[in-house]
């Protein structure tokens, strides 16, 4: 991309045509690049979860990393091995819960926090029982978390199983260990098999590392300015 241009587009900080810069840093790094590649297409290739729905999980983790280019990328895969609209509503919706959950799930920490408690660890599983303290704390909004929570993770278009796996991926990128918890254990209960959660922990990985690479190009846009 000619300096002319990036001057031309310095307010345009996401075009797609800037995703075609990627290549480049199979020329600047060219042994981690290739690595990395080979790791993204074991990730996401068929196994015990199918394309299909690895796709649906790359999409969910993609909106919870919120990069543009793998959303771009992610929705266009999945829609190629029949990934239907509704099929992508339910998926995002379950990412947009688990997102949200994190934050919720953390407050624990912050009433730990604000009480001064005395207790040297920062995580622990008990913590979490205090969460319904928020209930007394802002009864409606909790209550409406919690609804939607549950009308996002209820079988539909996906089935639970489906459902628990990408709320498992979406948890790993978020690194919430209570909602680790909670999915992997709502997942098992589902018949997710321990192979089928390593799969869908890959796939987060994959799209997880993904999001830093392909923001590569906005660092190259902004070098080149």
């Amino acid at each position: 991309m000619s300096k002319e241009v990036l001057v031309a587009n310095k307010e345009a900080l996401y075009q797609k045509s800037y995703f075609n810069r990627i290549g480049e840093l199979s020329e600047l790094a060219p042994d981690a690049f290739k690595a990395f590649v080979q790791f993204d297409k074991a990730a996401l290739a068929e196994g015990k979860l199918s394309v299909k729905l690895k796709e649906l999980i790359a999409i969910a983790v993609a909106h919870t990393t919120g990069c543009p280019y793998c959303i771009e990328v992610h929705v266009k895969a999945g829609k190629s091995e029949d990934v239907t609209k509704e099929e992508l509503a339910e998926a995002i919706l379950v990412a947009t819960a688990l997102k949200a959950g994190s934050a919720l799930a953390h407050g624990v920490n912050a009433l730990n926090a604000y009480d001064e408690t005395d207790e040297e660890e920062l995580y622990k599983a008990s913590y979490f029982n205090r969460l319904k303290e928020f209930s007394a704390l802002n009864g409606d909004a909790f209550k409406a978390f919690v609804d939607f929570d549950g009308q996002s993770l209820k079988e539909s278009v996906l089935s639970v199983k489906e459902k628990e796996l990408i709320a498992v991926a979406v948890a790993h990128t978020t690194g919430c260990p209570y909602c680790i918890d909670i999915h992997t254990k709502a997942a098992k209960k589902a018949g997710v098999t321990k192979e089928e959660l390593a799969e869908s922990i890959l796939v987060a990985t994959a799209l997880k590392a993904g999001s830093a690479l392909a923001h590569s190009v906005n660092a190259l846009n902004a070098y080149d300015s």
